[in-house]
């Protein structure tokens, strides 16, 4: 389902966005559907204190590992059967 939003501008800002939407050969809807996208993709979905608990949580557990450079030369071992 889609929603109507309505965003009031002051004239001289809608007028530079009429001319960018316009010099990019998008309506002026497309342009600021795709401005929103940008700036909801350049910004992080959960706030930083859900991923510091999840960070910490994570930092309790005490699970086996190696040396970088000896899994690596496990894992082709492995492909090479």
């Amino acid at each position: 389902m889609s929603k109507r939003l309505q965003v009031v501008l002051p004239d001289p800002e809608m007028a530079d966005i009429q001319r960018i939407a316009k010099r990019e050969r998008l309506t002026v809807g497309e342009w600021v559907r795709r401005a929103l996208r940008e700036a909801r993709a350049s910004r992080p979905v959960n706030d930083p204190e859900t991923k510091l608990k999840a960070i910490r949580r994570g930092a309790q557990y005490s699970f086996p590992t190696a040396d970088l450079e000896q899994m690596l030369r496990e894992i082709e071992r492995g492909y090479q059967g």
